[in-house]
């Protein structure tokens, strides 16, 4: 006998499969510790010479991105800002991102090899707020000797209204 659930469960099996796919094509989605990602965000051992240098090499430029759990601005960024196609493949082309947690746990090696945790490293720089973004120069060569914060060749610390965004990262590259 032919039921409409029989006639229906192919095409709902289709769906759920395309649905899966779907944080593939460019969607952010939450991590298991609730931050916004992107598949094409740094996959790092969190050792920040190694990843400057990774970054340098593959002709971008490498950054730190500050997340929380539960931030309103930061599932604005992510579900609204990144969500236009431009802005995203903009800044996917043109920068490694590395998102750490401002209250984190992980590990981190700066780039004169002291070791913190994430929560402990945003303090160290002077992170106090969500979404923050650190950009840094393209080589790691004379950063150790610096204070932390003159590390950075510029940091966003609050998000911007949604058409200046796009344009801090390429301010960046100028």
């Amino acid at each position: 006998m032919i039921t409409r659930r029989r006639l229906l469960a192919p095409a709902l099996g289709a769906v759920l499969a395309v649905s899966d796919l779907l944080p593939a094509l460019g969607k952010a989605r939450l991590s298991e510790d609730g931050l916004y990602e992107f598949d094409w965000y740094l996959k790092s051992f969190l050792d920040l010479a190694d990843d400057l240098a990774a970054a340098t090499r593959d002709g971008k430029r490498f950054a730190i991105l500050w997340g929380l759990r539960n931030c309103p601005a930061c599932r604005r960024m992510h579900e609204v800002y990144m969500a236009d196609p431009a802005v995203e493949a903009y800044i996917r082309d043109h920068f490694a991102i590395l998102h750490l947690n401002i209250l984190g746990s992980r590990e981190v090696t700066d780039f004169d090899g002291a070791r913190f945790t994430e929560k402990r490293f945003a303090a160290h720089y002077g992170i106090v707020g969500t979404p923050a973004i650190q950009f840094f120069p393209e080589k790691a060569e004379g950063l150790s000797a610096k204070q932390p914060r003159d590390r950075e060749l510029f940091r966003m610390e609050a998000l911007p209204d949604q058409d200046r965004f796009l344009a801090l990262f390429q301010d960046q590259l100028r």
